[in-house]
């Protein structure tokens, strides 16, 4: 859609450290970015790494107050950068997942009436019933999810209703947990928002709808009627569905601006708020993910994105709507045991040069002669286990391999577990399938081809520094063009593409193909053998 190139569309994102905005033009081309960050910026919030973790070490928290102040500094920055304004046609963004802000009695009122002649954080001080938000590091309310799965029938149960089994960190857990302990303040409460609609609450001047993608990060949406589950609203506390309101769609354009950002920056009259959204949710949209793509990010810890069009739930996983498109599903993945324990190999087997690392996967075989390797070094998200196992070609238990073949067997068994895992929520391999690969292993041509030849589709890479923020730009984008009927690819078909690093093999399907069920029976035994 390059249309209105004199136009800009801004994408912020509420993260856990910072506080980040871009700006794209009507050609999808970035024009501005700018950031506060948490911890230097607002010193006088005494954060450390933008929360604070209580005494009890799995409490924390972020002050609400925090992140508004964080958008006075931030539109202040870009004023003083000569920032035009006046050009912006609409707005949209992400929050860090699972937060969740406690609106006090009479803050609407106060949202709607914003003195343009002060400071956000000034106005809004006294308008948080709960001063110290809950966010996704926070792992204290255990009880109460083993409260939400009883109430339901059990994990899997709860699972299939609404994408994950109970988190610690997920929204109706920390409800739950406020309404136990803070009941005054929970009875204070006017309205519930995540992160991401608090944001966007901010901008629209009035309270904002939870949008049907974060919202299915909360242990309380059906993701298929994309509605609230009664059964869960009553578990977790009493009148919340009011203190909630009902979902919207990801793409849904909430209302123009509040007047205080066109009196006090000069925006528009007509600058529209499209909804908000998490931050992994922006990052699908960032990384601009199609119908049968999945994307893989090689870092510390490896996610994989999933667009999938009949979900499977699973207890290990999550499923969440799809942001951009409301027929669809995403899945997410993630895996503890990513760059430090490939990095780990290399320094046992390949004198800590991913050059020899690199050589010996190119001088070992396709499906490494039926040898199979899982290694745990810490305790794995998906599946809940640990320990490294080694297996020959006749699935025997085997206490060490030759450097060669134990490289072989690291990267091999990362990729057959990701397609393993995420064929079980559901994905499909299709006619024109991509992996797009992101994160530090990216650059590893060698690994990119095992990922390749395992998924048996091509490997594009691409640069999705501030993947989040730029594709909540996206989405404001789509946001407009959502309503002429235009699908999130054909608005954003003119953004930079990712870039083809490898295809797969000649022949390595059926190598993997048998692999891939050999490994998924060894998982299952590995399981068996170590749960209690």
């Amino acid at each position: 859609m390059a249309e209105l190139t004199d136009s800009y569309y801004l994408g912020f994102d509420f993260s856990t450290q910072q506080l980040k905005v871009i700006a794209i033009d009507g050609k999808l081309q970035v024009t501005h970015q700018s950031n506060v960050q948490f911890d230097s910026d607002l010193p006088e919030f005494r954060t450390q790494g933008g929360v604070h973790i209580h005494e009890d070490r799995v409490t924390v928290t972020s002050p609400v107050l925090m992140w508004v102040k964080a958008l006075d500094i931030l539109l202040e920055k870009m004023t003083s950068a000569g920032f035009d304004f006046s050009r912006v046609k609409a707005v949209s963004g992400s929050g860090q997942q699972h937060g969740s802000v406690y609106w006090k009695k009479g803050a609407r009122k106060t949202l709607q009436c914003l003195d343009p002649g002060r400071c956000l954080h000034g106005l809004l001080q006294d308008c948080f019933a709960v001063q110290d938000s809950p966010v996704w590091m926070d792992s204290s309310t255990a009880e109460h999810c083993k409260n939400l799965e009883c109430a339901v029938g059990g994990a899997q149960q709860l699972t299939d209703m609404t994408g994950s089994r109970a988190y610690e960190r997920f929204t109706a857990n920390q409800i739950a947990k406020i309404y136990q302990l803070q009941q005054d303040r929970y009875n204070e409460t006017e309205r519930i928002s995540l992160v991401s609609s608090f944001a966007a609450s901010l901008f629209l001047g009035d309270y904002a709808a939870i949008d049907y993608s974060d919202g299915s990060g909360m242990n309380l949406m059906d993701i298929f009627s994309k509605q609230w589950s009664d059964t869960c609203l009553r578990a977790t506390a009493p009148q919340l569905a009011e203190k909630l309101a009902n979902p919207k769609s990801s793409t849904t354009v909430l209302g123009s601006l509040s007047p205080y950002f066109v009196k006090r920056y000069g925006m528009p009259e007509d600058c529209k708020v499209v909804a908000f959204t998490g931050d992994n949710p922006g990052s699908l949209a960032g990384m601009r993910l199609r119908e049968g793509d999945i994307a893989v990010s090689l870092g510390t810890s490896d996610t994989v994105f999933l667009w999938i069009k009949e979900p499977r739930p699973m207890v290990e996983g999550h499923i969440f709507c799809n942001p951009v498109d409301c027929l669809s599903y995403m899945a997410l993945i993630c895996y503890k045991n990513g760059s430090l324990t490939r990095e780990r190999i290399r320094n046992e087997c390949a004198r800590g040069s991913w050059e020899d690392f690199s050589t010996a996967l190119r001088s070992s075989p396709t499906g490494n002669n039926g040898n199979i390797g899982i290694y745990f070094d810490a305790v794995e998200i998906t599946p809940s286990a640990v320990g490294i196992y080694r297996f020959d070609q006749h699935d025997r238990n085997v206490s060490a391999f030759t450097p060669e073949v134990e490289i072989r067997a690291l990267v091999e068994g990362q990729f057959l577990a990701k397609r393993v895992h995420a064929e079980k929520l559901g994905y499909r391999i299709i006619q024109g399938t991509r992996v797009l690969a992101t994160g530090g292993a990216s650059c590893n041509k060698d690994i990119l081809q095992v990922l390749s030849d395992v998924f048996n589709a091509p490997v594009f890479t691409i640069d999705v520094a501030n993947s989040a923020c730029l594709g909540c730009a996206y989405r404001a984008v789509h946001g407009l063009a959502a309503e002429m009927g235009m699908s999130f690819a054909e608005a954003v078909n003119e953004a930079p593409g990712a870039q083809l690093a490898v295809r797969p093999t000649p022949g390595a399907e059926k190598v993997y193909g048998p692999l891939l069920k050999r490994y998924a029976y060894l998982e299952e035994k590995i399981l068996k053998q170590t749960s209690p």
